[in-house]
C-alpha cells in the first residue's frame, strides 16, 4: 500500500485507510451502494485532471518536440492516450466552486462535459452528485479529501497512488455493502491466486463476468512485477450490470489499461455473447454461484455444450462450458465456482463433470478454498483450473492435481477470511512444480495429490480434494482410544466438580432454614 502522508489522523496509516476513514465520515445517511459511485467518480476525475494538467503544463512550456503547441489543442492529448479535460471540469476549478451549495450540479456537468470530450467515456461517468440525499458540505469535505492525494510526480500519483486508492475503496465498499457488494468484486486474495497460478505473461485474457475489472488490473500488476510487457497482453470482457461495467471502465482507465472490449448488455454472456469469435489465452473468472435464471431453457442446443446441455435450473456448468469453448488450443482457465459442483450429479451435471474429465481431457487442478472467503455468500467454493494443452503432450495429461487449502487464510474480521502473501505463494507453487516439473513435486498428506485418471473414474469422477489427499500426517497418528479415554476422564471430573457444588449448596441452604 502506499505510504503516502496526507492526512491529519494517524501519519504511519497508509493513505488509503486513512482517506477511507474520512470518506466514510462524511457518507452520513447515504448506503454505500449509492455512495461509491460518489467518492470513486470522484478519485477518477481527479486522476485524469492532474494527467491533463501535467501534460497541459509540458505543452504550455513548448520545449523539444512540444515547441509551437497549443495547450487546449484535444489532438495532442489524444496522441499521448490522455483524456481531454475541459475548463469547467477541473480539479482546480471543481475546487474553487467546493463550498457553494450547487457544488452538486457543478460536478455533474463536469462529468458531462469530460463525456462530451472523450467518446472513449461516453455513458461511464457517474452523474449522482446533485442528489438530495448528498449534502452539498459533505461533498465539498470529499473534494478537499480526494485533493490530498495530489502529491509526488505525476507517475507515482496517479499510475500508482491513485490507483491503489481506487482499488482499495472498491474492496472497502464491497465490506460495507456486504452480500451485494460481492457482485461487483471478487476479494484481492482470490483474484491474486488465479493470476499467480495461470501466470498471464501473453496473449488475450478474457473474463466474461468482469465485475469492477479486478482481474484484468491484477493481470497487469503480474506482468509489470515480473518484468514483463503488458502491452504483451490484450483484455476482453463483458460485464451485465451497467452500473459495475461503468465502475470497470474507470478501474481500467485510472491505470491507463485498453478498456475498448470490455463490453456491456443487459442480456448477458449466455444470451448475448459479446466476443463469440475469440479464443482466448487465459481467462479468468468468478461466475455468480448457481445462478437458477440464466435462460438455460432457451439455449438447449446451443453449440457451447460441447461436453452436455447444463440444466436449465443452474448455470454452473454453462459458465464452465462457456468458458471451454473461448480457449484457444493452448489456452488455460481459471475458475471459481461453488464447491457443490465438483459433486453434483443431479439433472446430468455428473455427466458433464465426466466429459470434462475423460472425454475432453480439460481439468488440470482442483483447489478446495477457504469458508468466508467471499463478501456475497457463505456457499464453500472452488478454483476449477482447465487447460487445453493437456491433450497436446503435456507431462500430466493422464493425472488431476488436487490441492486441499481450507485450512489456509486469516481472518480480516469476525465474518471474512484472506489468503495470505504466503497462503498464494504456496498454493501457487505447489501448482507450478508440478505442472513444469521445473521443481521437485511431491504429494503432502492433507494437503496436496496427484491423482491418477483412473482413481477419479474408480471415485465416479467426483472432485472433492478431501477425497485424494488424505488427512495430515498428525491427524492419521490420531489415537482415538487414547482421546477417548482422556475425554471420559476429563467428563467423570467435571461432573465431580458438579455434584461437590451441589452438595455445599444444599448444605448452605439447610443452614439458612435453621
Amino acid at each position: 500500500m502506499a505510504k503516502v502522508k496526507t492526512v491529519k489522523d494517524n501519519k504511519d496509516e497508509p493513505l488509503e485507510k486513512q482517506l477511507w476513514k474520512s470518506a466514510d465520515k462524511l457518507r452520513k445517511n447515504i448506503d454505500a451502494a449509492e455512495y461509491k459511485h460518489v467518492v470513486m467518480g470522484l478519485i477518477f476525475l481527479k486522476y485524469i485532471s492532474d494527467s491533463f494538467e501535467e501534460m497541459f503544463a509540458r505543452l504550455q512550456a513548448g520545449e523539444g518536440e512540444m515547441a509551437g503547441a497549443d495547450p487546449e489543442d484535444k489532438d495532442e492529448y489524444k496522441a499521448e492516450n490522455v483524456f481531454f479535460v475541459p475548463s469547467e471540469a477541473r480539479w482546480s476549478f471543481l475546487v474553487a466552486k467546493a463550498k457553494l451549495p450547487n457544488i452538486g450540479s457543478v460536478v455533474d456537468e463536469a462529468m458531462d462535459a469530460i463525456e462530451k470530450e472523450n467518446p472513449s467515456l461516453k455513458g461511464v461517468l457517474p452523474k449522482v452528485f446533485a442528489r438530495q440525499n448528498l449534502d452539498p458540505a459533505s461533498l465539498g469535505g470529499l473534494i478537499d479529501l480526494v485533493g490530498n492525494i495530489a502529491l509526488g510526480d505525476a507517475k507515482s500519483r496517479s499510475a500508482d497512488v491513485l490507483g491503489h486508492v481506487f482499488e482499495y475503496f472498491l474492496g472497502e465498499f464491497a465490506l460495507a455493502e456486504g452480500k451485494q457488494g460481492g457482485q461487483f468484486y471478487t476479494p484481492r486474495s482470490i483474484v491474486e491466486l488465479l493470476v499467480m497460478m495461470l501466470e498471464p505473461y501473453k496473449g488475450r485474457v478474457f473474463d466474461p463476468c468482469c465485475g469492477s475489472g479486478g482481474m484484468f488490473v491484477q493481470s497487469e500488476k503480474f506482468v509489470e512485477e515480473h518484468q514483463g510487457r503488458v502491452n504483451d497482453i490484450s483484455i476482453y470482457g463483458q460485464e451485465s450490470n451497467q452500473t459495475t461495467w461503468r465502475l470497470a471502465k474507470m478501474n481500467l482507465a485510472i491505470r491507463g489499461i485498453d478498456s475498448s472490449q470490455v463490453k456491456w448488455n443487459n442480456e448477458g454472456s449466455f444470451l448475448n455473447d459479446a466476443h463469440k469469435d475469440l479464443k482466448a489465452d487465459f481467462i479468468l473468472a468468478n461466475p455468480p454461484f448457481n445462478v437458477s435464471d440464466w435462460s438455460g431453457e432457451l439455449l438447449r442446443g446451443d453449440g457451447r455444450w460441447q461436453y452436455g446441455a447444463p440444466p436449465a435450473g443452474n448455470a454452473n456448468f454453462a459458465w464452465l462450458q462457456h468458458f471451454a469453448y473461448h480457449l484457444n488450443p493452448q489456452g488455460k482457465a481459471g475458475v471459481v465456482l461453488a464447491k457443490g459442483a465438483l459433486t453434483s450429479k443431479t439433472s446430468g451435471e455428473g455427466d458433464i463433470r465426466r466429459a470434462l474429465i475423460a472425454d475432453g481431457n480439460l481439468i488440470d487442478c482442483i483447489v478446495n478454498l477457504p469458508a468466508k472467503l467471499f463478501l456475497n455468500t457463505q456457499i464453500p467454493a472452488a478454483l476449477w483450473f482447465m487447460n487445453r494443452a493437456r491433450a497436446n503432450g503435456h507431462p500430466r495429461k493422464g493425472e488431476i492435481l488436487f490441492i486441499d487449502a481450507r485450512n489456509l487464510g486469516h481472518l480480516i474480521n469476525r465474518r471474512t477470511k484472506e489468503l495470505s502473501h504466503e497462503d498464494i505463494q504456496q498454493i501457487a507453487s505447489t501448482y507450478h512444480a508440478w505442472r513444469t516439473g521445473e521443481v521437485t513435486y511431491e504429494d503432502v498428506k492433507g494437503f496436496c495429490a496427484s491423482v491418477p485418471l483412473s482413481r477419479v473414474a474408480e471415485l465416479d469422477y467426483v472432485l472433492t480434494p478431501g477425497r485424494y489427499v488424505g488427512l495430515p500426517d498428525e491427524e492419521d497418528d490420531f489415537n482415538f482410544a487414547e482421546r477417548f479415554t482422556a475425554l471420559k476422564a476429563e467428563f467423570e471430573a467435571q461432573l465431580l466438580e458438579e455434584a461437590k457444588l451441589n452438595k455445599a449448596i444444599a448444605e448452605n441452604l439447610a443452614k439458612v432454614k435453621v
